[in-house]
């Protein structure tokens, strides 16, 4: 893998942990995301605007992202305000090219080497490691994690196949468009103006350009490496993310944990890479 895709798919995995410590961080994490994504399609309307390329093809895998993404958003605020960081993060992140992987063979004719089935395990280790002996296991944490990562799945198939229809820039606007402004509608509507302004902060602008910072810099590793690697490099986001989370929100991280964040991360790199 060259050093520079290398350099940008550690920058994406990093920027991708920040915008997710800064929601699990926020005094009202659900009018935050709202703001944020606001924010974030706004920065990248112009430059979709200018690289516009979509068929109309593309359209009904949009919507579908675009149902899937406001799902995934409205869990993902709701589960941070309720459960640690350091639990819905691995879990999420983890579970997903799991899922993406078992829906492709099962459904989709793909295969499965040795390698993957053991990252697969491996994967499944590490999510009972992160949730913690069955006496403290925070379970409804956990079935949050792994509703999020049904989503992340559900929405990258859909966009795989979109993909085929769309430049990457212009289609992710035309996703966001169908679902952010629903999802900051419905937000104002629960939690009012106030809530909402009070969201419009330094914090917030950074979320929002870390959204899309994200993906530019998953963008320009993929022009330079292969997409295997790459997904095996963005998954330290997981280990980056499980660090933030003890130094900035003073998370308790149980040794078990932290092995359980690594295995996940070492099993979707086998998978990715097999």
């Amino acid at each position: 893998m060259p050093f520079d895709a290398l350099a940008f798919a550690l920058g994406a995995a990093i920027l991708h942990a920040v915008w997710n410590l800064l929601i699990a961080g926020s005094d009202d994490s659900r009018a935050m995301a709202a703001v944020m994504l606001v924010f974030g399609t706004a920065i990248l309307a112009p430059l979709a605007a200018v690289t516009w390329n979509v068929t109309w093809q593309a359209v009904p895998y949009a919507l579908g992202s675009g149902a899937l993404e406001l799902v995934y958003f409205a869990l993902l605020a709701v589960a941070y305000s309720r459960s640690a960081l350091s639990l819905i993060y691995p879990i999420a992140r983890g579970v997903a090219p799991i899922l993406v992987l078992v829906v492709s063979v099962l459904f989709l004719s793909a295969t499965a080497s040795a390698g993957s089935v053991a990252g697969i395990v491996l994967v499944a280790c590490g999510v009972l490691c992160v949730s913690g002996p069955r006496r403290q296991a925070d379970v409804r944490g956990v079935a949050f994690a792994l509703a999020i990562s049904a989503c992340i799945a559900g929405y990258t198939l859909l966009d795989k196949e979109g993909l085929r229809y769309a430049g990457p820039i212009p289609y992710l606007e035309l996703v966001s468009l169908f679902y952010v402004p629903m999802f900051a509608a419905v937000i104002w509507a629960r939690r009012g103006t106030r809530a909402m302004r009070s969201q419009v902060r330094v914090r917030v602008l950074v979320a929002g350009l870390g959204t899309v910072g994200a993906y530019g810099l998953v963008l320009a590793a993929l022009d330079r490496a292969s997409a295997a690697s790459v997904a095996a490099v963005r998954e330290s986001s997981v280990l980056v993310a499980t660090l933030l989370a003890v130094v900035f929100l003073s998370e308790r991280v149980s040794g078990l944990r932290a092995l359980g964040a690594a295995a996940i991360v070492a099993g979707v790199a086998l998978v990715s890479l097999s």
